[in-house]
This record gives structure tokens, sequence and C-alpha cells, in this order.
């Protein structure tokens, strides 16, 4: 399983999108497991400065053979801490006076449909002879957010990622859960990185 954290740079372009780290883990028995995932914070050089302040997204992806099977946004908004800067924001970003507040409390899952076995086949005979496989895979199979997000100075952790087998085959389908947390502040300059 490759799991990579993204910073969404821009809405208008992926090209701004950041890595901001990935690591391979696995292989992976059935179970429920455990990792910290920390990151850099997003180079804000590469950041446009029309998109600098205001609303993005932090993304967590996860790959099985190069197939994304599952996407978890956070909702980010960048602002200032001073009023007066809120309220006349300079044309250049002051990021020395910025704060990022991620709603941790409230992601947005997308799960995608993959081959988890080397045979097309397989994934679709699985999803027309298991009609309850749509509703396994459905939003609401996942738990409301919980403690996806926290900080450390200057550096964005994962915390508490586990993998709970959906169906009981060895065709794995997966889900993320996330404890509770409330809004996090993250800092704006390079932090350290902990698999």
């Amino acid at each position: 399983l490759e799991w990579k954290i993204i910073y969404v740079g821009s809405a208008e372009s992926e090209e701004y999108d950041q890595v901001l780290d990935s690591v391979l883990v696995g292989p992976v028995p059935a179970g429920r497991h455990m990792f910290v995932f920390q990151a850099d914070a997003p180079n804000p050089g590469l950041i446009p400065d029309a998109d600098a302040v205001g609303v993005t997204v932090v993304l967590i992806t996860c790959t099985y053979r190069g197939q994304e099977f599952i996407r978890v946004g956070y909702y980010v908004n960048n602002e200032y801490t001073e009023t007066e800067l809120r309220e006349n924001p300079p044309v250049k970003p002051d990021f020395s006076k910025l704060q990022r507040n991620i709603l941790a409390s409230n992601p947005r899952v997308t799960r995608f449909h993959i081959n988890w076995e080397d045979n097309t086949e397989k994934l679709e005979d699985a999803e027309s002879s298991n009609p309850n496989l749509q509703s396994l895979l459905s939003t609401d199979a996942l738990p409301s957010a919980s403690k996806g997000w926290s900080t450390s100075e200057n550096s964005l952790n994962v915390i508490t990622l586990e993998g709970r087998k959906l169906i009981g085959d060895d065709k794995s389908e997966r889900q993320v859960n996330f404890e509770e947390s409330q809004f996090s502040k993250l800092g704006h300059e390079d932090g350290r990185k902990k698999v």
C-alpha cells in the first residue's frame, strides 16, 4: 500500500499540488493496523499568491499496485492571525503571519473500485454477485471523522490510520477510520518526517 499526503496549492490546476510525503506500508495482513504518518508542511514558494489565503484541501490517498482505492480530503483554511491583516490582506502574502486550520472533524471520503487481484473478471464478478458490496463501500460505511490530524511545531501529522476488512474473503475491501479532533493549527516552516 502506498499512502500519500497531498496539499492542493490551487483549485485551478493540479500543477500546484504538492506531495508532502509518501510511504509504502506492507505487506499488510488482514486485521487492524496503525501507523503515524508525519510530513513536512507545504512549500509556500510553490503556492500561487492568489491561492495562499483562503480555503484549500489536504488529501490522503492510498493506492494498491498503482490503483487508488481511497481518498480522504480535509478542508483547510489559511488565514491571518491579526484582524488588520484579515480585513486588509497584503497583495503579496506574508506567510509568517498566516495560520492553517484543518477541519479534521469532517473529512470527505471517496472510495474507488479497484482490482485487488490481477484479474479484472474477478472484480466484475464480485460486483455482480454481491449486491451488498455497494453498501459496504458507501460513505455511510465509514464512521464519522476521528482524530486524523495533529500538529507538532511546523509539521503535519496523520495519526491512527486503521485498515479493517469489510468482506469475508481475501478480496480485502478496506476502510479507514480516524479518531476525533478539533481544528488543528499548522505552521508554515519545514517539519520533520516520522513514519
